[in-house]
């Protein structure tokens, strides 16, 4: 199981290299947010496996927590991107 959560962490961190690199050479700003949304829960995935790796639960709840944050601070950007349309 730990080989699975190495291979994940490493997945992830990849994604967090592409996605900084995306950031950088991005052109517009909705490229930019929708990448640092990426960068942000690939970064909340590699913490999960670090907490299933060294059995925490309490890291568990605290991530969930900072998913649901995430989450709410995409739809309120994507409020401010579309300036309040549906």
């Amino acid at each position: 199981m730990s080989i699975v959560l190495w291979i994940g962490i490493g997945l992830l961190a990849l994604a967090i290299a592409v996605g900084v690199v995306r950031v950088l050479t991005a052109k517009d700003n909705g490229t930019r947010a929708i990448v640092g949304d990426l960068v942000y829960f690939a970064a909340i995935g590699v913490l999960a496996c670090i907490a299933m790796l060294v059995d925490m639960s309490i890291a568990l709840d605290i991530i969930f927590l900072a998913s649901l944050l995430g989450i709410l601070s995409t739809v309120a950007l994507s409020r401010i991107q579309t300036r309040g349309h549906r």
